[in-house]
């Protein structure tokens, strides 16, 4: 809409050719004072939301980062909040404008603008309860992209038979795509895939110890699979819910 504009105020003669092309060459981010250029349309432009990455920036600068994203857009997605980041978000926040989601350390803060729902649906399995963590942040993502999110937790190769009723539900329910979340050996996505028919999109997680401990047995077991699914890097449940949602967003477009 905002090009829409631009391109009308230049029609009309309200912007000449170089006032127009100055808009156009900034259009989509907002500077932040010397830390940031917040990228408010990505969204529009890719189909991903942009999140704010607390890991990294002082609680300061994620708080400026984010009062541009509201100003913006009327929401903003934070990951990776530490206790101190959430402590000094809470300090300027009131509980009513936040959706605090701890086990994913994901902080959604909102001025009212709601999340326009795309009628697709997702699935979310993690092997064991030690992943939930990571497979929260994929669910807050999809959910932050329009998608109904179906979660069937701690359902690993250990005890394989309380996968199979979770399988069901997931095609009952016409799911468009699957995140898998597991760690230690990573076995569960491939075995997921060769059970469903819509994209698997297998998430490793640090979980595990000893020799290909940290995820990386998890990872390279992924790589291995024999069943076809895609990869995300460890812990990289953002990722993956994105893709998962953005596969499900596309399949239900008219």
């Amino acid at each position: 809409m905002e090009l829409k504009n631009i391109l009308k105020d230049l029609l009309e003669g309200r912007l000449d050719i170089d006032e127009a092309t100055s808009k156009v060459m900034s259009f989509g981010y907002i500077p932040v004072m010397d830390i940031a250029k917040a990228d408010t349309h990505r969204i529009h432009r890719t189909g991903y939301p942009e999140a704010i990455l607390a890991e990294g920036k002082t609680p300061q600068d994620t708080l400026a980062i984010v009062r541009s994203h509201l100003e913006s857009c009327g929401r903003a997605l934070i990951t990776r909040v530490s206790d101190s980041h959430l402590e000094y978000l809470n300090e300027n926040f009131s509980s009513e404008l936040v959706d605090w989601h701890p086990r994913a350390r994901s902080y959604i803060v909102s001025t009212g603008k709601e999340i326009k729902k795309t009628g697709s649906k997702i699935g979310i399995i993690s092997g064991g309860t030690a992943d939930i963590g990571v497979a929260e942040e994929a669910y807050v993502v999809a959910r932050e992209m329009g998608c109904d999110v179906l979660k069937a937790y701690d359902v690993g190769v250990a005890g394989i038979h309380r996968l199979y009723p979770e399988i069901s539900k997931l095609k009952q329910n016409n799911v468009k795509a699957v995140v898998v979340a597991a760690g230690r050996e990573g076995t569960l996505p491939a075995v997921v895939s060769g059970l469903i028919d819509v994209p698997v999109i297998g998430l490793p997680v640090s979980t595990g110890y000893g020799a290909g401990g940290n995820g990386e047995a998890a990872l390279l077991s992924m790589l291995q699979s024999c069943s076809i699914i895609a990869v995300v890097n460890i812990d990289a449940g953002f990722v993956a819910g994105a893709i998962a949602a953005r596969i499900a967003n596309i399949a239900v477009e008219p």
